[in-house]
């Protein structure tokens, strides 16, 4: 089984907004990496003010060239003097460092000068770990003193939730923190053993501002 599936284009109006797909890479051997927009999903977003990626303005067209090489302009430059922690705090695979599909995957794209990330569907695989982030804080509110680098979550899958069919549900023993981030959640439905989510990172100022999470397998 391939670790990932499709990676998603994700987009949303800017922080604490709902995150939205308005597209999709699709990569394989013979074929190689191809992008389209997600039509329905482009109706939502344009309500928030979604606008193209800035290569790709044709929303009804499938995109086949130099796709990945593209994207993957959005991915650290080698001259970064902070390389190293880059690498450890994404969990990156020496190995895999110089794969853009890879590094597209494992560090999402993501870039202060918008509001683009790219989410990856992965798979159960044996030894799978990643680095992504918890959803809803800026509705939970949390004192930044109730949670820990370190700490290990709980989660729960929410079946019933009207916004994401594979929302998944993040807790400290009792207390409800938050949402693993769209997509990210898929795997959790598909993977037969109980995944294991770990506090990475946080960011915090009297409240709990941002988290990131380590996911294993």
């Amino acid at each position: 089984m391939n670790r990932t599936g499709n990676i998603y284009l994700v987009w949303r109006k800017g922080q604490g907004s709902r995150r939205i797909p308005v597209g999709v890479l699709q990569s394989n051997v013979s074929n190689g990496t191809r992008f389209k927009y997600l039509q329905k999903n482009l109706l939502i977003a344009a309500k928030d003010g979604f606008l193209p990626f800035t290569v790709f303005q044709e929303t009804d067209k499938e995109y086949t060239e130099n796709v990945l090489e593209i994207f993957s302009q959005r991915l650290v430059k080698s001259e970064r003097n902070d390389l190293t922690n880059y690498y450890d705090f994404w969990k990156v695979d020496m190995n895999k460092r110089l794969d853009p599909f890879y590094m597209l995957v494992q560090t999402q794209g993501i870039l202060p000068i918008d509001n683009f990330e790219f989410l990856a569907d992965f798979n159960p695989s044996k030894g799978l770990n990643f680095i992504t982030e918890i959803s809803g804080l800026s509705k939970t509110k949390i004192s930044s003193e109730k949670l820990d680098v370190g700490d290990e979550l709980n989660y729960n899958l929410d079946r019933k939730n009207e916004y994401d069919q594979f929302a998944v549900k993040l807790f400290k023993q009792e207390l409800f923190v938050g949402y693993v981030k769209l997509i990210h959640s898929k795997l959790f439905y598909k993977s037969k053993k109980k995944v294991k989510v770990r506090v990475h990172h946080i960011e915090k100022n009297g409240i709990l501002k941002r988290v990131f999470i380590e996911v294993l397998i």
